[in-house]
């Protein structure tokens, strides 16, 4: 009897090189004291794991993360959530700091040479592919499918692109592609961004993803070092120099977007200003949200804190512990305080007679009696003072907290102080 046979996973012979050094500067305070991959998602969850997960998912064990500002918080839960990895199953993890191998006055100058500085543990991984990946994005991905484009079409450089409106797309480094999806120009955030030819008004945007094969990446980051007035980076020098002299090809998102049988649309999110961010962890309340965090066939893994269970205490009128349409994570006690679509994070503490409508908690944050929080995002290990209220008086959220143009309001724990020095 004969057997039909498949072609082996590339992701067997594959790394993940994962970019976390970024700060994220529009999520404002929230990336004071952590990178952005570190921020808090969904509950439990980091941005980073999205990536991170979809690797493991995807059939790749090798991963390596650099990391390089306001690293320890996301060094700690690296080393917390991602240490199931193991050598002696051809697996590995490592975490990799901005060091100064290449000179003393060095750190991490551009996405390109965050790898670069790496050359040698890289090519210790013996791996004959590379998916070079961006730390700070929400969506889930079978790479395993970029993989195999890459393969098929003997590109020298797949990128991972999002179809987005054309009138979006400057903000975005954006494909011009033939009616292949072969890449014929790189335009980095234009005035006027090329169209798919197959769909007018519609652009392919760059997602930060990458595949190579590892010795060439390596032979084109040596070449980009050794190159005079070069910053560095994919999107700037690496991706169109390969554009002009090489093969580029576009991978289509939608592909490879892994979606439940509760999706409908290919998700994905740049959580990078507090706006965006609060709108997706609050749409994570809706009873079918576009983002099935559900999904045990495409679990969302991270570090998983042994808590107790969430409680929820006292039954009077006006004195109920109750939360609607809302994600509570362990450790939180909901003690006679009203929650609609709300998010709390592990360890969160809700005292009597308070109101919480669309925040966003952290960690670790302890709410007073009395509070009334709307369209709020709290960051970790706040304490909230008792009769505060937000988000109801713009001018008086202006003044003590961070509000945005669409009313979002981001507190942290110096603003609280400085609210209650002058009090």
């Amino acid at each position: 009897m004969a057997y039909k046979t498949h072609p082996a996973p590339l992701a067997r012979d594959a790394m993940a090189y994962v970019l976390a050094g970024g700060r994220g500067t529009r999520l404002m305070e929230l990336t004071d004291r952590r990178a952005k991959p570190a921020v808090y998602f969904g509950g439990k969850s980091r941005i980073i794991d999205f990536a991170l997960s979809n690797a493991i998912n995807s059939g790749i064990r090798r991963i390596s993360v650099a990391t390089q500002y306001q690293a320890h918080s996301l060094i700690r839960h690296l080393q917390r959530g991602w240490n199931f990895l193991r050598t002696e199953r051809n697996e590995s993890f490592d975490i990799l700091p901005a060091s100064q191998r290449v000179a003393e006055d060095m750190w991490y100058a551009g996405t390109a040479d965050a790898v670069y500085q790496n050359i040698d543990i890289i090519e210790d991984y013996g791996a004959k592919y590379i998916v070079v990946l961006a730390g700070d994005h929400v969506y889930k991905m079978d790479y395993e499918i970029m993989l195999r484009q890459h393969v098929d079409t003997g590109a020298d450089v797949t990128v991972g692109c999002l179809e987005v409106p054309s009138h979006e797309a400057s903000a975005f480094g954006v494909m011009h592609v033939d009616g292949r999806d072969r890449i014929i120009d790189f335009v980095e955030k234009p005035k006027n961004p090329p169209s798919i030819p197959d769909k007018p008004g519609v652009s392919l945007a760059s997602m930060g993803i990458y595949v190579f094969e590892t010795k060439f990446l390596m032979d084109q980051l040596r070449r980009d070092a050794a190159t005079e007035g070069s910053s560095r980076d994919f999107g700037k020098d690496i991706i169109p120099y390969i554009v002009k002299n090489g093969s580029a090809w576009a991978h289509r998102f939608t592909r490879s977007c892994v979606r439940s049988t509760n999706e409908d649309v290919a998700y994905w999110r740049d959580v990078g200003t507090i706006d965006a961010y609060w709108e997706a962890n609050v749409d994570l309340t809706d009873t079918l949200p576009e983002l099935d965090l559900y999904d045990r066939d495409w679990p969302i893994w991270t570090y998983a804190e042994i808590t107790p269970p969430a409680k929820f205490v006292h039954d009077l009128e006006g004195r109920r512990g109750q939360a609607i349409s809302s994600l509570i994570s362990g450790d939180c006690i909901v003690s006679g305080a009203q929650l609609k679509r709300t998010l709390l994070f592990t360890g969160v503490r809700v005292n009597s007679y308070s109101e919480l409508n669309e925040a966003v908690v952290l960690p670790r944050c302890t709410i007073a009696r009395g509070v009334r929080l709307s369209k709020a995002v709290v960051d970790a290990r706040v304490d909230i003072p008792e009769g505060l209220v937000v988000g109801e008086d713009p001018e008086f959220d202006a003044r003590w907290f961070r509000r945005t143009e669409n009313g979002v309001v981001l507190i942290t724990q110096p603003m609280i102080n400085n609210y209650l020095a002058a009090r």
